[in-house]
């Protein structure tokens, strides 16, 4: 999409009616919730990390919100989950390459929080 200015990208927005079917009703649900955008920024950081270190790093968030939020990202496609059935066995996490086309989203993300603190 090429670069447009506020007024314009208002004006297209205006027209768009917000429904399930909506691109951007799918994308607004992306960042729906408490913790996914926590979780997708970690998941950003590493090629592949454990549940315990994701733990570790997202920080106060239970183990059932953590298995609850990364069950609802890999139902959207955005999270890879592996199974190592060793002794003792273990999951790794990952983005998808759908995942990890959000990065550009991030960079901006940052690049407005250093323009605005």
């Amino acid at each position: 999409m090429q670069d447009i200015t506020f007024k314009e990208y208002q004006e297209q927005i205006r027209k768009v009616k917000i429904d399930k079917n909506c691109g951007a009703y799918k994308t607004l649900e992306i960042f729906q919730g408490k913790w996914n955008i926590r979780i997708l920024f970690e998941l950003i950081k590493y090629d592949c990390i454990r549940f315990g270190d994701l733990k570790k790093q997202v920080g106060e968030i239970t183990n059932t919100m953590l298995t609850s939020t990364l069950r609802d990202l890999e139902s959207k496609g955005l999270v890879n989950r592996i199974q190592f059935n060793e002794i003792p066995p273990h999951v790794e996490y990952s983005l998808s390459e759908a995942g990890k086309d959000l990065y550009p989203i991030f960079i901006e993300m940052m690049r407005w929080s250093n323009n605005h603190q």
